[in-house]
Order: structure tokens, then C-alpha cells, then sequence
């Protein structure tokens, strides 16, 4: 199983991809506007880098799954997220959210729409091998659980 699926457990992607928009802009407000803008640690990003990586990786993921669902026997390309993240300074937080919120919204209205054999759908990944839609959509479930762990360890700690 995808590392990032397994941070699921029992919960329903469909769920965890529908909450995290507003769960972001809730870390966001509490996390205030220096705290947003300091690594988390040593040599990682900081809260507003990983908005736009949540941002970016809405993007890509919505081009996959339409990809996986117009083409058979697609594809998948992958990305270096690193390398994408040399252009972050281009961005704010709040473009960020806003940005990942009306992908998220898009993908969502697709994504809440399919039927049980476009959600079985195959796709390739080149690193992964083969996988389904439904696998697609846990693997950006489990995403975005990584992130709002690492995000709410940051806003737990009193700010300095």
C-alpha cells in the first residue's frame, strides 16, 4: 500500500479531500502571519510553502485523474516536488489557499460523480505500477493527512 494512503486508516477519502480546504485556512488563521512564513524544521518548509505544494499537487493530481478517466492504459507523469518548489517565493498563502480550495472544489464535483467502474478505472505510475482511480483519490487523501499533521504539530506549539 502507497505510503500516503495508509495514513487513511478507516476514513473515506471522499471525506478527508471534502474537509481539507476549510481545515487549512483554520491552520492558516491560528498559525498567523510569522509563524506562516517559518520552516517547520531544519532544512523543511514553512507553512505557506506547504499551502503551495498542497496547491501544486491539487493540480497535478486533478490532471492525472482526468487523464486516468479520458485514456485507457494511461500514464502517469511524475513530478520532483523540489524542483516545483523553487518558484514558491512567487506565491502567498493566501493565493495558495484560495488556489487549492477552487481546484479542490473542481475535483471534488468530478470525483463525487463517478461511477463504481470509473473509480476502478487502471492507470500506471512508473515508480508505483498499477493502480486505480479510487487509489489516486486515497493517495491525495492521505496527502493531505501528512500535511495537516505536520501543519497542526506546528500550531500546537505556543508561537515563540
Amino acid at each position: 500500500m502507497n505510503p500516503y494512503a495508509s495514513q487513511l486508516g478507516n476514513q473515506d477519502p471522499i471525506r478527508v479531500l471534502s474537509a481539507t480546504a476549510s481545515r487549512l485556512q483554520e491552520l492558516a488563521e491560528s498559525l498567523g502571519d510569522f509563524r506562516i512564513e517559518q520552516p517547520i524544521g531544519p532544512g523543511k518548509w514553512s507553512p505557506r510553502q506547504i499551502f503551495i505544494h498542497l496547491a501544486d499537487c491539487e493540480l497535478a493530481f486533478g490532471f492525472r485523474y482526468r487523464q486516468t478517466l479520458a485514456e485507457d492504459n494511461h500514464m502517469v507523469q511524475p513530478f520532483d516536488q523540489d524542483k516545483w518548489a523553487g518558484a514558491y517565493a512567487a506565491y502567498d498563502a493566501r493565493q495558495a489557499l484560495d488556489t487549492f480550495a477552487a481546484l479542490r472544489r473542481w475535483n471534488l464535483a468530478l470525483i463525487q460523480k463517478l461511477a463504481p467502474e470509473q473509480m476502478a478505472k487502471t492507470v500506471m505510475h512508473p515508480e508505483r505500477g498499477q493502480e486505480t482511480f479510487r487509489v489516486l483519490i486515497e493517495i491525495s487523501a492521505g496527502h493531505d493527512i501528512n500535511h495537516l499533521r505536520q501543519l497542526e504539530a506546528v500550531a500546537a506549539k505556543p508561537a515563540a
